[in-house]
């Protein structure tokens, strides 16, 4: 048994696919069923279930799941010793980011923690606040970063900037304002550019409109973007207006390139959370990581 077989077995079990864990690894299919076969070989037993065209543990596969990965989490935690010792700690630090987070926070973070640690390499995936969760869940990403708190047990949230939804309208339109704060539903005949389903920003925006009785299908919508900087662009072509982050358009308002109102009768103030998982001994790098953002936040 060594390190790469249970490498290969720990990214099957996360993946259920050899191609995909292959792709992880940077290794041949043909590498990673070998890595299988032999293991398998020297337990004496069946670890993956291959019938059906999925992919799934056995009992014994199960079982030896939680021992890989504390075998492999000793491994990162011998090498980052001797890193220290050697003065060069490296690693991988795997993130799932929801739109705002991933554009406005986590670069700033990644930026102050390679200053700590140069020599660390990450991976950004983009995915809505839910799907960033379940990322997590399945140990496709170390942490997490999104606009929604979704409850779930085994996931630990801590909240690191507050932020504020924004109407936002080309400059060369009129709306109907009081010191530029309008009345949402003086805006139902005019085009509206909403983020997709699935957005912590839209999720938030449509629970306003039902306290408040309304729905979106008392507005003009013409398109769900899922890019922000699309989203802008398009205000700014003068297509329509949009409810947005304002972290996410901070140098817009700045430059005036934008108009912004704020919403009377909505309360669209939220909080962006690091998530991270509850139980899960982390590596040492990953804990590392973890509490540079916290500390960060404290700053």
């Amino acid at each position: 048994m060594d390190f790469k077989q249970l490498e290969s077995f720990i990214s099957i079990a996360k993946y259920k696919s050899f191609s995909k864990a292959a792709k992880e690894l940077f290794l041949t299919q043909p590498t990673i069923t070998n890595h299988i076969q032999n293991l398998e070989k020297e337990l004496g037993t069946i670890l993956i279930n291959r019938s059906n065209r999925t992919i799934s543990l056995t009992k014994a596969g199960d079982i030896l799941y939680d021992y890989a990965l504390d075998m492999i989490n000793t491994k990162k935690k011998t090498m980052f010793t001797l890193g220290e010792y050697k003065g060069k700690i490296e690693g991988l630090i795997e993130i799932a980011s929801s739109t705002i987070p991933e554009e406005f926070i986590v670069p700033e973070i990644i930026k102050s923690f390679s200053k700590e640690f140069p020599h660390v390499k990450y991976t950004l995936k983009h995915f809505d606040s839910s799907d960033v969760i379940d990322e997590i869940l399945n140990q496709k990403a170390n942490f997490g970063f999104v606009g929604a708190r979704i409850s779930n047990s085994q996931i630990e949230y801590v909240n690191i900037a507050d932020d504020e939804l924004i109407l936002i309208a080309p400059c060369d339109i009129e709306i109907k304002n009081d010191d530029g704060v309008i009345d949402i539903k003086d805006i139902k005949s005019i085009p509206l550019i909403m983020r997709e389903t699935g957005s912590g920003t839209r999720d938030l925006f449509m629970k306003e409109l039902e306290k408040n009785k309304l729905a979106l299908d008392n507005f003009n919508v013409i398109a769900h973007i899922e890019n922000t900087e699309s989203i802008k662009q398009m205000v700014r072509k003068g297509m329509g207006v949009s409810i947005i982050s304002r972290a996410a358009v901070k140098d817009e308002e700045a430059f005036g390139l934008l108009k912004i109102y704020k919403i009377k009768s909505l309360k669209l103030k939220r909080n962006f959370y690091f998530a991270y998982p509850k139980k899960r001994t982390l590596a040492p790098l990953e804990e590392k990581f973890k509490e540079h953002v916290i500390e960060s936040i404290n700053l």
